[in-house]
C-alpha cells in the first residue's frame, strides 16, 4: 500500500514537471515572436505618427521634399539579408558632407525625418535615412534589436560614400541613431569604420540587448531573467546566430576610438536613464560629450528640447567635420 502510495506521488511530480517544462517552453517561444517579430509598419502609418509628434514646420518641410521629388529612394541587395532600402536627400548645395540617420525598433526610415531637418536644412548635409532589416522596404522576417544591423550598416556606408562624394575623393559622415539606432551607432563604431565616418551621436540607446529586455520582462511581465531570458537567448542563437547577452554597446563602446555625443531624456524609463552613464563610462578612447535633456522620456528629447538639442549636435559635428 505504502509503495503503491509512493509510485503514485513521483508520478504526479513527475506530471508536475513536466507540466512546468512545457510551460517554459511555451513562454520562451511566445517571448522570442512578442520581442523579434516585426511589425511592419507601412509608409503611411508612420508618416501619420510623425506629423503627431513633430511641428507643423517639419510638416511642411517634408510636404516640400516630397513634392519636389527630394525624397527619394534606393536599395541594395546584401548577401544572406536580402534587398535592404532607404531614403535620401540630396543636400540643397553640393557638399560631401552626409548624416546616416537611424531609427529606432519597429519603426521606419521616416521617422528620423525630424533629425534630417537639423542636418539638411541648418548644416548643409547629404542625409541617407536606412530601413533596418525586417524594418520598412527592407527584406526580412526577424527583428536584429540594431546587433547584426551594425554590419548592415557598414554596406550603407560605402553607398553614402558613392551616391554623395560628387567632385570629393570621399565624404564626411556622421552617424547618428536613436534607441535601437542609438544603439546601432555605438556597435557601428566599434568596428573598423571606412574614413569617412567622422563621428557619431547615439540618442537614448541600450546598453545591451539582455539589459533592455530583462527590464522590459520585470516591467511588463513581472518575471525574473531566470530561467527565461537564458533560455530566449539560447534559441535566438539557434534561430538566428547571435545571443543577447553578446549585442552589446558596451563591449563595442570599449573599442570605439571615433568621436561620440552621448543623449539621454532623464525622465527615460523605457531604455532607463542610468544607461547612459554606463555607456559614457564604456568608451575609453576618443572625443566624447554627453547631452541630458531635462525631463525628456524616451526619444523626445528632440521634440522635447529642439533649439537645445539642434545647437548640441550641430557644435559637435562641427568640431569633425568642417
Amino acid at each position: 500500500m505504502k509503495s503503491r502510495k509512493i509510485k503514485i506521488l513521483l508520478r504526479l511530480i513527475v506530471a508536475i514537471l513536466l507540466a512546468l517544462v512545457i510551460a517554459i517552453i511555451a513562454v520562451t517561444f511566445y517571448f522570442i515572436n512578442y520581442a523579434l517579430e516585426p511589425e511592419k509598419r507601412s509608409h503611411a502609418q508612420a508618416m501619420e505618427r510623425f506629423h503627431k509628434r513633430e511641428p507643423a514646420a517639419l510638416k511642411t518641410w517634408v510636404d516640400s521634399l516630397k513634392s519636389n521629388n527630394a525624397l527619394r529612394d534606393t536599395s541594395i541587395t546584401i548577401e544572406d539579408r536580402g534587398k535592404m532600402c532607404a531614403l535620401f536627400i540630396n543636400a540643397k548645395q553640393p557638399s560631401n558632407k552626409v548624416a546616416m540617420l537611424l531609427h529606432g525598433y519597429n519603426d521606419r526610415a521616416e521617422s528620423m525625418l525630424h533629425i534630417a531637418y537639423i542636418y539638411y536644412h541648418e548644416l548643409g548635409y547629404n542625409v541617407i535615412l536606412p530601413h533596418f532589416y525586417a524594418h520598412g522596404n527592407s527584406d526580412g522576417d526577424h527583428i536584429n534589436m540594431g546587433w547584426f544591423d551594425r554590419l548592415d550598416m557598414l554596406h550603407w556606408i560605402d553607398v553614402a560614400n558613392n551616391l554623395f562624394s560628387g567632385d570629393s575623393t570621399a565624404t564626411q559622415m556622421v552617424i547618428h541613431g536613436i534607441s535601437m539606432g542609438g544603439f546601432t551607432a555605438m556597435c557601428i563604431s566599434g568596428e573598423k569604420c571606412p574614413p569617412c565616418v567622422k563621428c557619431f551621436v547615439e540618442d537614448c540607446g541600450y546598453t545591451s540587448v539582455w539589459d533592455e529586455f530583462s527590464i522590459e520582462l520585470h516591467n511588463e511581465f513581472s518575471l525574473p531573467d531566470f530561467p527565461l531570458m537564458h533560455l530566449t537567448s539560447l534559441l535566438c542563437k539557434l534561430r538566428y546566430g547571435w545571443t543577447f547577452g553578446e549585442a552589446s554597446a558596451i563591449k563595442q563602446l570599449k573599442k570605439s576610438t571615433l568621436p561620440m555625443l552621448f543623449v539621454h531624456g532623464d525622465a527615460d524609463t523605457f531604455v532607463p536613464y542610468s544607461m547612459l552613464q554606463q555607456l559614457y563610462n564604456a568608451k575609453q578612447h576618443g572625443y566624447k560629450e554627453k547631452y541630458i535633456a531635462h525631463g525628456s522620456e524616451h526619444a523626445r528629447a528632440y521634440t522635447d528640447h529642439t533649439e537645445e538639442y539642434t545647437n548640441r549636435v550641430k557644435n559637435f559635428v562641427n568640431k569633425f567635420i568642417i
